[in-house]
């Protein structure tokens, strides 16, 4: 390769690292050690939707999966209906996650994904994200990387719900979401949070009331400080006892709201 070839790419590769670094595309290629021309290939496919309204839907429940999506900005919750035909939340996505994964197992998706707040998303269409993978491993593995993260929010998930204490689910959700934001390279220790109470209520099979009152346990306990979405952990220590407790279970009749 020529002098000129090798700067143009390296010129490609800091431009494309910046764009990605600003969309949040990297949690898919940068950590994965793609080079250059590798990644210069994956921007041309990716597409940037037109920004999303607080409360539009990404995709809904029975529609067929043609993508997954990374949002540049803003956030998401995905919702199910339960067995008695009633909303749940079942999982968050912040800015930099992978969405869309649901839909892998049938082609169709099994939930709603629904902006929390305004968003906007860079869309990778399935029929061109599998061909590159072909032609770049790095790809596929931090693909099967970000796969498995989400298979441990799923058990987290039901981790929490097994919890009969509201306190300890509450305590599990802030831990988890802490972490997560530190993952992405974001601050852990004091986030926006970008679901409602009722958001967190229904993610945690609890009620609005008991979330407020547990939130405000924590803080009146120096856990955390929180003034409307505003969080900040004061004690990482005090809120990493409550989550590696011994696990008080629920039974059967209330492991649902409480």
């Amino acid at each position: 390769m020529s002098g000129s070839g090798a700067g143009a790419v390296a010129f490609d590769l800091e431009r494309l690292r910046r764009s990605c670094a600003s969309c949040s595309l990297h949690v898919l290629c940068l950590p994965a050690g793609i080079g250059g021309e590798d990644l210069h290939r994956l921007e041309e496919i990716v597409r940037s939707r037109r920004p999303l309204a607080r409360g539009e839907h990404l995709y809904r429940v029975g529609q067929g999966m043609s993508a997954l999506y990374v949002a540049r900005e803003g956030a998401f919750k995905t919702v199910a209906l339960d067995s008695e035909g009633e909303e749940q939340v079942v999982g968050f996505h912040l800015p930099g996650e992978l969405m869309g994964l649901d839909g892998m197992g049938r082609g169709r998706h099994g939930c709603d994904s629904v902006a929390l707040t305004q968003a906007t998303v860079c869309e990778i269409p399935m029929s061109k994200l599998e061909e590159i993978c072909g032609e770049v491993p790095g790809l596929g593995h931090q693909l099967l990387r970000i796969i498995g993260q989400g298979i441990n929010r799923d058990q987290s998930h039901l981790e929490m719900l097994g919890r009969k204490q509201a306190q300890e689910r509450v305590a599990l959700f802030l831990h988890g979401l802490s972490e997560r934001y530190r993952l992405l390279g974001l601050p852990g220790d004091m986030f926006t949070l970008p679901m409602s109470r009722e958001d967190i209520a229904s993610y945690l099979g609890l009620v609005i009331e008991t979330v407020s009152r547990t939130l405000t346990r924590l803080q009146d306990e120096g856990v955390i400080a929180v003034r409307g979405r505003k969080l900040r952990i004061l004690d990482r220590e005090r809120l990493d006892a409550l989550v590696h407790a011994p696990a008080t279970p629920a039974r059967p009749h209330q492991a649902g709201r409480g």
